[in-house]
């Protein structure tokens, strides 16, 4: 049986909603983050764009974060390289070597098999319901033109357009050439990760909110970013460090 790729969510009436950009193990971080919003893990929810793997240095701790109640993730495009490792010898070489995966070479047997089949039964694009809207949540992009709903329907049975969800950079490109974004219609605020954007974006109706976060060797002002979406959106930041 295969795993469902797409997860709806009901408003939450009792707590709060936030969306974390791409962690790539800056696990500690996310943990700072949560005590300043004074996260209460009995009501709020937190949802992830995926990559929470590779690059930072605690990529170990996932599985502690993806079993909590309160946690809620989607496949990034590291995560599918982690899976697709399984099988093909180039690319768990280029992924452990050249994208962030040598942790992976640290783990026991038993460990990489707790890891595998969790990220395994990670959906790869969320909708929730909030006061401040519908708030579609995948990786990358969805096709240009295509809207949420048809999305939706066709993600589960449509290898090119699971790899458009993880992988993609179309929208992105008409950011980096200060261009209009086109929208995505059907769906009140799209929120993505995957491209690095100096501080969070609002283009059209998606968000992009991945700044760097692990990238703390690179010259650039690496922080992780939540976007709370419900009951209000506001927007909050973390600066990171290599340790």
């Amino acid at each position: 049986m295969s795993v469902p790729l797409f997860k709806y969510f009901p408003e939450n009436h009792s707590g709060r909603d936030f969306v974390i950009g791409d962690l790539h193990g800056m696990f500690h971080t996310l943990e700072i983050m949560l005590e300043t919003l004074e996260f209460d893990k009995s009501q709020d929810r937190l949802f992830s764009v995926g990559d929470l793997i590779d690059r930072g240095p605690q990529s170990d701790r996932v599985v502690d974060f993806l079993k909590q109640p309160w946690f809620h993730a989607i496949q990034g495009n590291h995560e599918q390289l982690l899976l697709q490792s399984i099988n093909s010898t180039s690319i768990f070489k280029a992924w452990t070597e050249r994208a962030g995966g040598k942790w992976w070479l640290k783990l026991s047997d038993s460990e990489r098999i707790k890891v595998q089949e969790m990220i395994m039964n990670l959906p790869m694009a969320f909708e929730i319901a909030t006061a401040t809207g519908q708030i579609g949540i995948v990786h990358a992009d969805i096709p240009i033109g295509l809207g949420w709903q048809r999305f939706v329907k066709g993600l589960q049975n449509d290898p090119e357009l699971q790899q458009h969800a993880q992988w993609s950079r179309i929208r992105h490109r008409y950011v980096t050439a200060s261009e209009s974004v086109p929208k995505v219609d059907g769906i009140d605020l799209l929120v993505v990760g995957h491209s690095i954007v100096d501080k969070p974006l609002f283009a059209s109706n998606l968000c992009y909110i991945d700044t760097g976060a692990a990238y703390t060797g690179y010259g650039i002002d690496s922080r992780l970013t939540v976007l709370q979406i419900h009951p209000t959106r506001n927007v909050f930041q973390q600066k990171t460090s290599p340790d």
